[in-house]
């Protein structure tokens, strides 16, 4: 298939999230040694595959390296769907899993699954951060978020979707401190040893991180 989201299309039309699941995850496990290795890696990760076994097994490839992994999980609308949900959030945290939660402000299913999975690590929407240097509204709404996540509740955030530097400047502004978006790189086969760029600004360097199914 041309896109991975056309593959993921197939896999809910064909409720194979589970197989397709444990091949990326497979892959993951294969690629970690090739990582850099201060990052954390980010692996996306379907509601669905909440109710496979195999994700909390021991001996599984991803378990591993369950230190170095933070499963972010998508689909949220079908958390209801899986029994005991806290007591397997709890069981991948003891593997050493830490827990990410995507497009934070996107709607109902972003700010419920927020107290149902008590995530350590947030990605706030991309529909806040587009043009956030030119709407108070959206600036206001994201410096609520950063302060109630960050400071009252000691979850790290990450802004994605940046992709102009007057962006970037505005979220540091507000008090962000993890950024992503294509302003820093574009997804790739392969980790990169350097991430650091420097923008044309002259501003000193930042880091970013991509999104291919794991985030460097």
């Amino acid at each position: 298939m041309a896109k991975p989201a056309q593959l993921f299309e197939a896999a809910e039309r064909l409720n194979r999230f589970v197989q397709i699941g444990r091949l990326v995850r497979n892959a993951v496990a294969e690629s970690v040694p090739l990582a850099p290795k201060q990052p954390l890696i980010f692996v996306n990760l379907n509601a669905a595959e909440l109710a496979d076994d195999d994700l909390y097994s021991p001996t599984a490839s991803l378990s591993a390296h369950a230190d170095r992994v933070v499963l972010e999980i998508t689909e949220r609308s079908s958390l209801h769907k899986i029994d005991a949900l806290r007591e397997r959030i709890a069981e991948l945290r003891q593997l050493g899993f830490r827990i990410a939660v995507d497009d934070l402000g996107a709607g109902y299913a972003g700010l419920s699954s927020f107290t149902q999975l008590e995530p350590d690590i947030v990605k706030l929407d991309m529909s806040l951060v587009r043009d956030i240097d030119n709407s108070r509204r959206k600036a206001s709404l994201v410096h609520s978020m950063l302060t109630v996540c960050q400071r009252d509740l000691g979850v790290q955030v990450v802004c994605e979707g940046i992709e102009t530097v007057q962006e970037r400047d505005k979220l540091e502004r507000l008090g962000a401190k993890l950024l992503q978006g294509y302003l820093f790189g574009r997804p790739e086969r392969v980790f990169q040893r350097e991430r650091a760029t420097q923008q044309q600004s002259g501003s000193r360097p930042r880091l970013g991180t991509t999104n291919d199914g794991t985030d460097g």
